[in-house]
């Protein structure tokens, strides 16, 4: 659900002209960029063996940020930063961003997803798994970047208006062409 994340940003761009699109990016990613330093510690992990690894064949033990509660606070820190930076109804969109990361993960992921950082409690993990059918993962992300290059595309035509349309057709081409290949990259493991 790489691309897909970066998709929905795209989509979230369009509607939009308070939040510049390398925010938006940054937010539908974020959880996952605080994952990475947590795995470079060895605080969260991924393993690659118990579905032959690939994009989408890995059980993710992202404890802390993938967990609900995680999430929902990282979520408000983005929110608030958002808010102090852009104001109020910016730090509400990328809040929602950030959080629909976690809900794009769930419908993908296996059940390992925690409710509470670092599983405490042992609570059920949650996913619904969409990863173990490739197809439908496909289909889900690349109805994601296409709504959301199309969206861009369009929006961006719309407000150049008469003037130039030279960069809004090359900018939404170029944002086209880098999701598709991300996704292409990421379906790459399934195949």
């Amino acid at each position: 659900m790489f691309a897909g994340h970066f998709g929905l940003a795209a989509l979230v761009k369009s509607r939009t002209r308070k939040v510049p699109l390398w925010a938006l990016m940054v937010s539908s990613q974020l959880l996952d960029v605080v994952f990475i330093p947590l795995v470079m510690t060895g605080t969260e992990s991924m393993d690659e063996t118990v579905y032959g690894g690939g994009y989408g064949g890995v059980v993710i033990h992202a404890d802390y940020t993938h967990s609900l509660l995680g999430a929902l606070l990282l979520t408000i820190v983005a929110a608030c930063v958002g808010r102090w930076i852009w104001g109020k109804q910016a730090g509400v969109i990328i809040g929602a961003v950030v959080f629909s990361h976690w809900l794009l993960d769930l419908l993908v992921h296996r059940a390992d997803m925690p409710l509470l950082p670092g599983n405490w409690g042992d609570l059920p993990l949650l996913g619904f798994g969409l990863w173990q059918y490739p197809w439908i993962s496909i289909a889900l992300e690349s109805l994601l970047i296409a709504a959301g290059t199309w969206m861009y595309a369009r929006t961006a035509l719309q407000r150049a208006g008469r003037s130039s349309r030279v960069t809004p057709i090359i900018t939404s081409a170029l944002l086209g062409i880098v999701l598709i290949l991300l996704l292409v990259s990421d379906a790459d493991g399934w195949f």
